[in-house]
């Protein structure tokens, strides 16, 4: 597989999941073709108070019921630790495309099984905001089969159904977001509008 390196010098797709290149050579988003699961949520806030609180990924352990930790590892990396009661799994995402106010699109690190992702932002006619998520699911060895049974499908689809209404709760409680952070991705890559800094600057992390 084709890869480039990013600021850390690690490999990522040259042209990742859920994208597609132009002619001019520029990876563009498109929405994922196949999909597992999709729920939409409404929320009573306006589309850059959800996506500032949504992005905002160190505080998804304060609503979620599944969420215990998320650390930045590099400005387009997250590590994530999930568990429920003494069940503990802890994995790497990448975000590959974020728009504000927009889009987000994002892959599991893990290899053996591992997802893509995405949300979408949308502003309704209320003054609100419907929350997309949708997700692929890419398993190995005998998981394909409950994912063909579509068992696996559902438990997914109930809990990411489970998240939203629970991020609906928490930031219609706060009313306002608790941070932004306002820059683009592309291909897996912070989009800088100015000169990148030297190296031994401090990155600026995508989240509060």
């Amino acid at each position: 597989m084709a890869t480039h390196e990013d600021d850390a010098g690690q490999s990522v797709p040259a042209t990742p999941p859920g994208t597609a290149t132009d002619g001019d050579g520029v990876a563009r988003r498109r929405p994922l073709r196949e999909r597992h699961v999709e729920e939409t949520v409404e929320v009573a806030v306006p589309v850059r108070t959800a996506y500032n609180q949504w992005t905002q990924f160190k505080s998804f352990p304060r609503f979620s019921s599944v969420v215990l930790d998320v650390e930045q590892v590099r400005p387009t990396v997250t590590a994530w630790t999930i568990g429920y009661g003494p069940l503990r799994r802890r994995f790497a995402v990448e975000i590959l495309e974020q728009d504000p106010d927009a889009y987000l699109a994002w892959r599991d690190l893990r290899q053996h099984p591992s997802h893509q992702g995405e949300v979408e932002f949308t502003p309704t006619r209320s003054g609100g905001t419907a929350i997309t998520v949708r997700m692929y699911l890419e398993p190995r060895g005998a998981a394909r089969v409950l994912t063909r049974s579509c068992r696996a499908t559902r438990l997914t689809a109930r809990l990411v159904r489970g998240e939203l209404l629970n991020f609906k709760r928490f930031i219609e409680g706060l009313g306002q977001e608790g941070g932004a952070w306002r820059s683009t991705i592309r291909n897996g890559r912070v989009q800088h509008d100015h000169p990148e800094p030297p190296r031994s600057r401090v990155a600026q992390w995508p989240v509060g």
